[in-house]
């Protein structure tokens, strides 16, 4: 029976807005962004090689658009891929109606209104907080929907007929990412917070018959700080 292999990419660098937490910003890759998704080609070949597999023919990405382009980078780098089909069940967290404002502008806003507390210190990067706005998830809220989707693509794959083990890329955020480790048995809930992603850098695990999430090749970044950044 053939393996399935499920890689795990965070998105290139982008233009991001300074001091701004939403991780729902509409910008697209910068310059180094650009080329971390053209080496991330040759990162995954190498996987594909070790494993001796062949890649699903769709990417599915999160729709925000440094992770489309990342996605469409390597697609059209590699021969057997298809197209890229983007979701929001893979977006970053989002933080509902005070997205894409800056750190200050939302603590303000927390400060004048009379209903909600003042923001705890560690609100950004709190997994169980959850922002008292419309439309505004936890990390682990988030990291649920990741999973989910994550879950649900995999089964879709046919594991019973293949010659090759297959292999399905997903292209999306760094914390979204962790969070859904976290709830698929890769990671510990402590492990969350001192590990990141590289930009680009795929991350392979193999699922196994009875549903669980093998660590297979790539690296975690260990974090030599950690710090309040939510992709």
């Amino acid at each position: 029976m053939s393996r399935l292999i499920a890689i795990l990419i965070r998105h290139a660098d982008y233009n991001q807005l300074a001091d701004t937490p939403s991780a729902h910003q509409p910008f697209g890759l910068n310059d180094a962004g650009r080329k971390q998704a053209r080496k991330a080609i040759d990162l995954l070949n190498q996987v594909l090689q070790t494993h001796n597999a062949v890649y699903d023919p769709v990417i599915d990405s999160s729709h925000l658009l440094r992770s489309w382009q990342t996605a469409d980078v390597i697609a059209q780098g590699i021969s057997s891929i298809d197209k890229v089909v983007a979701y929001n069940s893979l977006a970053e967290r989002g933080l509902g109606n005070a997205g894409n404002l800056t750190v200050q502008q939302i603590e303000a806003a927390i400060n004048e209104d009379p209903r909600y507390e003042t923001l705890p210190k560690d609100w950004k990067s709190n997994s169980h907080y959850c922002l008292p706005f419309s439309g505004a998830e936890s990390l682990l809220d988030a990291g649920t929907r990741v999973a989910n989707h994550l879950k649900q693509a995999m089964q879709k794959l046919d594991r019973s007929t293949a010659e090759h083990d297959t292999v399905k890329i997903f292209v999306g955020h760094g914390a979204a990412f962790r969070h859904a480790a976290y709830h698929l048995g890769i990671l510990k809930f402590e492990e969350i917070a001192k590990l990141s992603m590289f930009h680009a850098k795929p991350l392979a695990f193999s699922i196994q018959t009875d549903g669980t999430w093998q660590h297979i090749a790539g690296e975690w970044k260990v974090r030599t700080l950690i710090n309040d950044h939510l992709d």
